[in-house]
């Protein structure tokens, strides 16, 4: 058990795959730039075998003000097409910050159009009372929080993992 959450500890290798999508109702907050970008008891996590979970947050929580379409789409296996996100206040820009699935795969479809924010492009993510770290790399965008616990995928070195 985690000292600073009270929750169990998850090993990420605990983690299947195809990934499971899982309804979280801790506090999540995002920020950026002094404002709070998006904030919901209503998450999605996303958790994949060897990678920190991803946390997708409905639409109607995300100030979709700050958030302008940025070029490009990614494909993963098991989602479908993402379109990304550029999240922008005043004059700052934070370029392909967020993404989100606007037509997954069915076996995915909990999570259309939930917004998920990369937490080293933003300021802050936070879930619960805790501060999360980004997932290492530049193309996964894991939370890591005391109660999950790696290796994680997306360090030099993991990326045949």
């Amino acid at each position: 058990m985690s000292r600073s959450t009270g929750r169990e500890i998850e090993s990420v290798w605990d983690y299947p795959r195809p990934p499971a999508v899982v309804q979280d109702n801790r506090p999540v907050r995002v920020e950026c730039g002094g404002r709070v970008v998006a904030e919901t008891r209503h998450a999605l996590r996303v958790l994949e075998t060897s990678h920190p979970p991803t946390f997708y947050i409905p639409p109607g929580d995300v100030s979709s003000d700050l958030l302008f379409p940025a070029d490009g789409h990614s494909w993963c296996e098991w989602k479908g097409s993402a379109r990304y996100w550029d999240v922008i206040i005043g004059h700052e820009v934070r370029s392909r910050a967020a993404w989100s699935y606007p037509s997954p795969n069915p076996a995915y479809k909990v999570l259309k159009d939930y917004v998920a924010f990369y937490p080293g492009s933003v300021d802050r993510c936070v879930v619960g009372d805790e501060e999360v770290q980004a997932q290492d790399g530049d193309f996964y965008g894991g939370w890591i929080t005391t109660d999950v616990q790696g290796p994680f995928k997306g360090a030099p070195g993991t990326r045949g993992w």
